[in-house]
């Protein structure tokens, strides 16, 4: 792949989506690890933006399924305090309602303030494992093709829990650098197909909202998804994820499934 990325910038607060963001589901439709990092991205670079606080928990409302084209992002303050402040994120297509929404809270930090208390790592290294192929995709290029995916337990094509580090191919907006909460945000909404329970020939299982907590922000190009789903009868899911980069765990992810017979 070339220097392209998941989005291009046309200004401050439109973009144009590539094909890279393409979903397993339909060629018009993103996958939501972009626009979740895009949201994510929006929220730490707005205008007047304090620089001393970073973002410890955004939540994700995907109120519809976000078409590859243009689309604009607005963002307000909901909250603003002296050590913690809400943001609250709207992406919609140009003209339209939106069709994803993300909730930040961001916290103030000071560096060596505290005792650090975490574990260190605790998975394979990706250097460890071999590339892993994505579940079959009936178009060549989009989010599947985008990313690299390393298992060190399990498999796209594999029932149950899996543990699989994520790289990206390409850098979230073209042209422009790669930042550490890019990475973990656009890996975190693949925990529902990293672990996935139910065939998917036979059963959809997708995620309405994605939550991600972070006690640390990710270093380095890789980040791992640690995930496991559980599913009610009555068909709601539940897909729970640790968040690893390599030198440990770093937060947790969690997405709501609806689940129901195709």
């Amino acid at each position: 792949m070339g220097a392209e990325g998941f989005f291009e910038r046309v200004d401050a607060g439109r973009f144009l989506a590539t094909e890279y963001t393409r979903g397993p589901w339909d060629p018009g439709s993103q996958h939501a690890g972009p626009p979740a990092a895009l949201l994510g991205r929006a929220v730490e670079e707005r205008a007047g933006a304090r620089e001393d606080m970073r973002i410890a928990r955004i939540t994700y409302e995907i109120l519809r399924p976000v078409p590859i084209g243009p689309l604009e992002i607005t963002t307000s303050v909901l909250r603003a305090g002296r050590g913690t402040e809400v943001v609250e994120a709207a992406l919609a297509p140009q003209g339209a309602a939106p069709v994803m929404l993300a909730r930040a809270l961001r916290i103030r930090v000071a560096e060596e303030s505290v005792p650090g208390v975490a574990p260190g790592p605790q998975l394979p290294p990706p250097g460890e494992v071999g590339a892993a192929p994505f579940f079959p995709v009936p178009w060549e290029t989009g989010y599947h093709s985008a990313m690299e995916a390393r298992f060190t337990e399990g498999a796209f094509l594999e029932l149950g829990p899996g543990i699989c580090w994520m790289r990206m191919k390409v850098p979230l907006l073209a042209g422009e650098e790669v930042k550490p909460l890019d990475r973990v945000l656009i890996a975190a909404d693949s925990g529902n197909g990293i672990s996935s329970v139910m065939d998917f020939g036979r059963f959809v299982f997708v995620n309405g909202d994605l939550t991600v907590h972070l006690h640390r922000h990710p270093v380095g190009e890789w980040a791992c998804v640690e995930a496991r789903t559980s599913v009610d009868p009555a068909g709601i899911g539940l897909a729970d994820a640790r968040l690893h980069d390599e030198k440990g765990p770093i937060g947790r992810s969690a997405q709501s499934l609806f689940v129901a017979p195709r």
